[in-house]
């Protein structure tokens, strides 16, 4: 556990995957093919905490979604990048953009698409309830599944590395 502390405590940006890691996978589809989801409050606070204690945050996902623009924006979330089933190029450019080395990024994702991108960065999560071959290749697994508190659970771990978790909590009373 030392190892993975020391690790995680050099992470300056987290990338979270959305369906199946900010939300459980459902899709709830309209017809009129507007696209609903649910996101977790918990995971919300979590990552508006994390941004206090000087962690940036993205989002990466495959798929496209007004919900996803209006959700990000609310906690904060500096780069939000969309549609890319392919999510190598993506990562590249945030890189780019940023400024950071993989090894200062952690990745949180749930299915094999989001492996390309997890097998590059310094810190790599799988949710519990990620594909076997995900957690395969993550440095740590959540014991919280996506959408239900998995996002908190990897910002509360991120937190705790790097010392201001205790503090940060101590604030709320």
């Amino acid at each position: 556990m030392e190892k993975l502390m020391a690790l995680a405590a050099t992470i300056e940006l987290v990338i979270f995957d959305v369906d199946g890691v900010l939300t459980d996978g459902t899709l709830f589809l309209g017809d009129d093919g507007q696209e609903y989801k649910a996101f977790n409050s918990k995971d919300g606070h979590g990552i508006r905490m994390l941004h206090e204690s000087g962690v940036r945050s993205a989002i990466l996902t495959g798929r496209q979604s007004n919900v996803v623009k209006h959700r990000a924006s609310d906690l904060g979330i500096e780069y939000v990048m969309q549609g890319h089933r392919d999510k190598r190029p993506a990562f590249e450019a945030l890189c780019k953009e940023t400024g950071l080395a993989p090894a200062v990024m952690a990745y949180v994702g749930d299915d094999v698409v989001d492996l390309p991108v997890m097998t590059q960065v310094g810190f790599a999560i799988a949710v519990n309830d990620a594909h076997p071959m995900v957690k395969r290749h993550a440095h740590w697994t959540t014991a919280a599944v996506g959408g239900r508190g998995a996002a908190r659970e990897v910002c509360e771990f991120l937190m705790e590395a790097r010392g201001v978790l205790d503090e940060k909590l101590r604030s709320y009373l």
